[in-house]
Parts: C-alpha cells; structure tokens; sequence
C-alpha cells in the first residue's frame, strides 16, 4: 500500500502515467464513472481550502465513489486533543483512502505511518503539496505539449510557497528547463532548495517581473501569503509586492501561459483573466482530473498490497531536537523525533517530518 507525501514518492515514469490518464478521464469520462463505486474518500482538512478540498470531492464522486470528512479542525476530534495519529487511525475504520491538509508540516506523513488505507497528503504548512504539483504539470503538459524545453518564471512568495517549492523539485527530473525566480530579496527561494534542485547557469534571481517576462515561456504567480508569516507587519510590507496587468503583459511572448494555485489577493488583475495566456481557471480544473487518476492509482495499488510499509532510514538521537514551530512535533508532544543524516561530513541532519536541518555538535 502506498501514499502521496512528497512528489518523490512518483517517479518519473508514474507522473507521466498519470498524466496520460487525466487526460483519457478528460475524453472519456464516461468510463471512468464507476471505477470507485462503494469506495469512501476521507477529506480531513485542519485549515481552509476550497479548490483542493472540492476538486478531492468532485473527484470521487465523478468516480462513482462518495466522501467523508471534515473542513476545519474544529469540527473534529482534534478540537479536543486528538493526534493525527489516532485520527488516522478512526478514519481508516471508515474510508478506503484519506486526503489531509494541516497547518503543521510532517502531519500527513504522521497519518500515513498510522492508517491503514492510503494518504495523500493535500498540503502541509509550507512544506509539501504534491497535488498541486501534479495538477500544474498536468497542465504545462496540455498548454506546451510536453514537460520540458521551456523557460518558466516564479513570482511572489518563493521562500514560503510550498506550491513553488512542490513544483522546483518535480521539474528539476526533467530536461532543458530554465527558471527565473522573481522576488522580493526576504521572500526568496530558500537556498537547500536552490543548491538541491536547481542547476548553476539554469536559473537566475531578480526583483523585477518587468524585467524577466519577455524571455518566459511559462510565469507561475503566486500570493504573499499572510498566513505563513510569524510578523504581521513584514507581511504589511510585502503584500502589494506583484501586480500582473494588461500593461505588464504587452512585455510578454504571445505564448505565454500564466498559471497560478489561487486563490489569488491582486497579484493577478482581473482585466487579465479574458487574455487567452491565462490559464488558472483551466488549472484549477486539471486539478479534479489529476487527483481522480491519483485516486484510481491508490486504490488500485491497496488492492493488490494493502500492508504498508514504514519509512526506516532515520536515526533517533536524544542529542537531537526539531526546533521548527511550524513541525507537527512542536504539538504532538509523544512524536519522536526522527532524523536522517543527509551530510554526515558536516554532521547535517534533517527532520523526517519537516525536512528542517539539525546540526550535531
């Protein structure tokens, strides 16, 4: 049995199988209608959601299967305590796959070491959301005809945008890809996911979105987000930082595809949703037809193994302590603390749930 954390859980070879699937769905959804027939999808969604949590729903039940769950943590268990764990536990009394989303990174891997159906994990705090990645490689596949022989732009929030990250990480599998990562200097990419991911003479950095757009084949836009900030007032100051407009788009190649993961604030103008280059109400659709492959690929695969197999490389070492607020242990107090040792040189050690680097004295 199998579950969706990271995109690396998919190799190349299965994204562009899912792919492929999407779009059979799309021009045959007529034999898809009951694949999932008497099958239970769980949405346990902690923080707000509309497209991720809806286009899950629309799914399954597209899929001929039903839904579950819940939309907010406080119409659940957890208002009163509850772990992931245990939660992951309940659910898989009752539905035959989970989707969850949770303000704290590692949660979903939390819940997939102790369910008993698949998870899939529909974003973590500033960490991971492979959907969304899947979703935006569907749809650079259908605009572009492929993944890969393009220039694509980032722009906005690159240091907290975990759809960013999610989808730096699944390009970097791919080949003659440039990247342009437009940002302000405190919201740039961090730079473990630079050195990992991106290759030197292959991407480049600046503050101007005037500047980089006419050489972009794709500009992927996203929001400041004010829920990912600690100060308030850090937020003030970078909010309005982007404002894509008819003006700025006369700068564009007429093949320009411009994406975004919505919900959008203004960093996109409305005048700009008629020009035939905007695509993120196309890519929100994708979304329903990428995740009903996913689903499919799951259950499929819990058919035909249904034991699970536990993540193993890591180390315990009480020397160790994840100090990241934002990682599911800063509130499950009984989590271990597990580690893996990515640079043992330099005695580089990195949180399983959250991936934050810890460095042994």
């Amino acid at each position: 049995m199998r579950s969706l954390i990271s995109i690396f859980d998919l190799s190349v070879p299965e994204i562009d199988e899912l792919i492929e699937t999407a779009k059979d769905i799309i021009d045959n959804p007529e034999k898809y209608a009951d694949k999932c027939k008497r099958k239970k999808l769980a949405t346990l969604f902690y923080e707000p959601s509309t497209r991720t949590r809806l286009s899950f729903e629309a799914a399954m039940l597209e899929l001929g299967g039903s839904v579950l769950g819940f939309s907010e943590a406080s119409s659940s268990s957890a208002a009163k305590g509850e772990s992931v764990a245990d939660t992951s536990k309940v659910i898989s009394c009752y539905a035959d796959i989970i989707a969850m989303r949770h303000p704290k990174e590692g949660a979903p891997f939390v819940a997939a070491e102790n369910a008993d159906v698949p998870v899939i994990n529909a974003g973590d705090g500033g960490h991971n959301h492979p959907t969304q990645t899947l979703t935006d490689l569907l749809t650079i596949n259908r605009e572009k005809g492929k993944l890969g022989g393009f220039t694509i732009g980032f722009c906005g929030d690159l240091r907290y945008g975990r759809t960013v990250h999610s989808l730096i990480e699944a390009l970097s599998r791919y080949e003659d890809i440039n990247v342009v990562l437009i940002s302000p200097t405190e919201l740039r990419l961090p730079g473990n996911i630079k050195k990992k991911y991106l290759t030197e003479g292959k991407f480049k950095e600046t503050k101007s979105l005037e500047e980089a757009l006419p050489e972009l084949d794709i500009l992927y836009m996203t929001r400041i987000q004010q829920e990912r900030f600690s100060d308030f007032d850090e937020y003030l100051k970078l909010k309005d930082s982007y404002c894509l407009d008819t003006e700025k788009l006369t700068l564009a190649k007429e093949s320009l595809t411009i994406m975004h993961p919505l919900p959008r604030v203004n960093e996109i103008s409305v005048g700009v949703d008629k020009d035939p280059r905007a695509c993120y109400f196309k890519q929100a659709l994708n979304g329903k037809y990428i995740r009903m492959a996913l689903i499919l690929k799951l259950l499929e695969e819990a058919e035909k193994d249904s034991v699970y197999y536990p993540v193993t490389d890591f180390v315990i070492d009480h020397s160790l302590r994840c100090d990241n607020k934002k990682c599911i242990t800063s509130v499950e107090q009984e989590l271990q603390h597990k580690f893996r040792l990515t640079d043992p040189e330099n005695g580089v050690y990195r949180c399983i749930y959250c991936e934050r680097q810890s460095n042994k004295n």
